[in-house]
């Protein structure tokens, strides 16, 4: 894998095993640049040009004046050859990995006759060859206990330096995973993997917990539980990828502005997609669709970064769906083009963004490829799983005080997952409690439907591409296991099926999963799952999955639940003690609410960051909807060292703008509060978002989503200070007159000199207060 720009840690850990091998080092180092001439890194011309150009400046620097009469052909010759060792060293570590180095390495070995019995535990696992490291831990993990006993602290050893090499270097996942995972497990990785380098935390988190819950000996789990088919491709590739198509111009993207990010990235995605891969990468690709045949493929990415303890980057890169139903050449076109767009999306401007916000924007950010089999089965022309979603083994919001917060919380939807982590504008998931599943936001039958799910995320196996279809065009009674997901609209109630037979119309049935949650114990397997990650993982996890029915005619259905992913779950920082004030005055009082409130308290609060409902509204174009983000960015740049809230119609971060402002967290982050108004003219109601990406980036920077129905009773919102306190936005950024109507920074002090806002929300109480103190308070 070819990489760029200095590597001196790589370069000395080289010097250090070829310490080790004062003998073979010659033979080893003739290996390496027989890689670097073959990849077209460096001619043997170009290298010897160097090596002599870079000897002769060794001369000066010890004091020869005339390198040619100064020293002896032989000592010139002892010089030359020093240089082209340690210069070899240096291209090899420059643009190649130590996975690689490391099979030259063995490779020398065998031809030398050395055997593995030769080496045991007489190398240093840290500098010697993978194959090496693997063999010993085989042979210490295959002895007797007795046997094995003394050996475990090495075997550990080895596991360690093995998954650190494969998989991750993240030290809160080497933590758990080295406890964990058998030798076979990490082979059989490295049997699936393509390239070198890393897997990423994608699917680190992913296989480590599958290894969890397969060792737990639980008949519960394991009689539900499936095993992902998955492959994967190394993080060193992503870095040949962009040295061969002369793409590591755009490494500097991470220190551009925002502007100058969302300017180029079109630029970008065209120059990536345009890239072509080595032909060995590709033989291996085509190899791997001829192995999985004609099955749905998802494409997805599993960067260094992603899924680590406090930095989730959740729904940041692509994630791409290959119905994989054409030629062998056409679906490699498809495949190519797909991890392109995955390697492309690590420069996109929310993600660089997102870096930026979290001081990671200097880490050597690489993207490896996780590729699965998608699971699900055929229905018709569709194919998609029975069930899909995102669970969470801590409820961070409750709907109702009986709700436990330690029995976690699931958003359900029928087909592929993709709408139970956006959150699309025309659409709603299941929300289940786990500790009362059956216990909805809303009992009401008209809102139940609206707030039903709409449209299913699906392959369409004979078009060739994955498409969003509104439910009733691809739900009817003949669908198998109908009857778990779906009740009748009878004017006002809901029905549930008992036989495929019934007069239904597909307009008339509603995706509730009412029967699902009542007849079986899928809500009971999902808390076990998580509650058994968590006390594994010393954190609250949250996790994507499939689910399949498998179902019999009057027979309780089989659950069986595919685990995609898993990584620590976001949560809230404790604050201080949450005290509710007493005696408010109603003039102090600038909005409260009883909906979905967390715990935690925000103090100091100087701005207010208004969209004003009809303001928005009124900017009937996208053009001008997206100006008001980008100014809204721009805006939250110059806040940074304000205390500020967000304020403003609808479901903000929605795909669709007609239903709330479309910002995303790279616009917002410096925010404390995000709160969204609903109501008659103002927007939809509010839609929990937990579980979404945008509410876990939210979470993850301990901004507090919050949500204000204006027509309840109960709401408390202060007119008088939104519409009519002078507009401060002009004093901190220039703002084009036609979205000025849309966009308004309120100054707290003016609407009352020397006060703030205190925002103070309990969960136990189910009520959140904002209302002015005193600055001195």
């Amino acid at each position: 894998m070819v990489t760029h720009g200095s590597h001196p840690g790589r370069q000395f850990r080289i010097y250090l095993a070829l310490c080790q091998y004062p003998v073979l080092a010659g033979r080893i180092r003739a290996r390496m640049r027989r890689e670097l001439f073959e990849r077209g890194i460096i001619t043997p011309l170009e290298f010897e040009e160097q090596a002599r150009a870079l000897a002769i400046q060794t001369q000066e620097w010890e004091g020869l004046r005339d390198p040619y009469g100064e020293e002896p052909a032989e000592m010139w010759e002892l010089r030359l050859q020093r240089v082209r060792d340690h210069h070899t060293d240096y291209l090899f570590s420059q643009y190649l990995s130590y996975e690689l180095f490391e099979q030259l390495v063995w490779e020398v070995l065998r031809e030398r006759g050395v055997t593995f019995e030769d080496q045991a535990l007489s190398f240093n696992p840290e500098l010697a060859p993978l194959e090496l490291v693997f063999e010993e831990a085989f042979r210490i993990e295959s002895m007797p206990p007795e046997q094995r006993a003394p050996l475990e602290a090495r075997l550990k050893e080895n596991k360690v330096v093995i998954i650190r090499t494969l998989i991750s270097d993240q030290l809160g996942y080497l933590d758990v995973a080295k406890q964990w995972f058998t030798v076979e497990d990490l082979a059989e990785i490295r049997r699936r993997k393509i390239g070198t380098g890393r897997i990423g935390g994608k699917a680190a988190g992913m296989l480590l917990a599958l290894r969890i819950l397969r060792s737990s000996g639980d008949p519960e789990i394991l009689e539900c539980l499936n095993v992902p088919d998955s492959y994967f491709i190394g993080s060193d590739v992503f870095y040949t990828f962009m040295t061969v198509n002369n793409l590591v111009r755009w490494n500097d993207q991470k220190y551009k502005s925002e502007e100058e990010m969302r300017t180029d990235y079109p630029q970008i995605v065209r120059d990536f997609e345009s890239g072509q891969f080595p032909v060995d990468i590709l033989d291996h690709l085509r190899d791997l669709l001829a192995r999985i045949g004609k099955k749905p493929l998802i494409v997805r990415s599993s960067s260094l970064l992603e899924d680590n303890f406090g930095t989730s980057f959740a729904g940041k890169y692509e994630s791409v769906f290959l119905p994989n139903q054409g030629d062998v050449e056409q679906n490699l076109r498809e495949l190519v083009r797909g991890i392109t767009r995955v390697y492309a999306s690590t420069l996109n401007p929310g993600a660089l963004l997102y870096r930026r916000s979290k001081r990671l924007q200097d880490y050597d950010e690489r993207m490896a490829i996780l590729l699965q089999v998608v699971e699900g089965e055929r229905y018709g022309r569709y194919f998609m799983p029975h069930a899909a979603g995102v669970a969470f083994s801590r409820n961070l919001y409750r709907w109702a005080p009986q709700i436990r917060r330690e029995d976690g919380f699931v958003r359900l939807v029928w087909g592929l997952g993709t709408r139970a982590v956006d959150r699309v504008g025309n659409d709603y998931p299941r929300l289940v409690a786990l500790s009362h599943p059956l216990l909805r936001p809303s009992t009401d039958p008209k809102q139940v439907r609206r707030y039903s799910q709409q449209y299913v995320d699906l392959i369409d196996l004979e078009d060739n591409v994955f498409k969003s279809l509104p439910v009733h065009e691809v739900l009817d009674a003949r669908y198998p296991p109908l009857r778990y997901l779906a009740q009748v609209d009878r004017d006002g109630y809901f029905e549930s099926l008992r036989s495929a037979l019934l007069d239904v119309t597909p307009r008339h049935l509603v995706i509730t999963f009412e029967e699902l949650l009542k007849r079986t114990d899928f809500a009971e397997k999902m808390r076990h799952i998580l509650k058994t990650l968590e006390k594994n993982y010393h954190s609250p996890v949250d996790l994507e999955f499939t689910l399949n029915i498998e179902y019999a005619d009057h027979t309780q259905p089989h659950l069986c639940i595919t685990i995609l992913q898993c990584r620590p779950q976001s949560s809230l920082m404790p604050t201080e003690v949450v005290s509710l004030p007493v005696n408010l005055q109603p003039e102090d009082i600038i909005f409260s609410t009883r909906f979905v409130v967390p715990e935690g308290v925000v103090s100091g609060i100087d701005y207010v960051l208004y969209v004003p409902p009809e303001g928005y509204f009124q900017l009937e174009s996208m053009d001008l909807r997206n100006l008001l983000v980008r100014t809204i960015a721009r805006l939250n740049a110059v806040l940074e060292n304000e205390r500020f809230i967000c304020v403003g119609p609808g479901r903000w971060g929605s795909a669709n703008s007609d239903l709330g402002v479309p910002v995303n967290y790279g616009d917002i982050y410096h925010t404390r509060a995000l709160v969204e108004l609903s109501g008659q003219g103002v927007g939809s109601a509010p839609e929990p978002s937990l579980g979404t990406h945008f509410f876990q980036d939210l979470i993850e920077s301990q901004i507090y989503p919050l949500a204000i129905v204006l027509d309840d009773p109960q709401s408390v919102f202060n007119r008088r200070f939104f519409d009519g306190s002078p507009n401060r936005v002009e004093q901190f950024i220039q703002v084009d007159a036609r979205i000025l109507p849309a966009l308004r920074l309120i100054r707290v002090a003016d609407f009352r000199p020397g006060h703030h806002l205190r925002l103070v929300m309990s969960d136990e109480k189910s009520y959140a207060v904002a209302y002015l103190e005193p600055k001195n308070a």
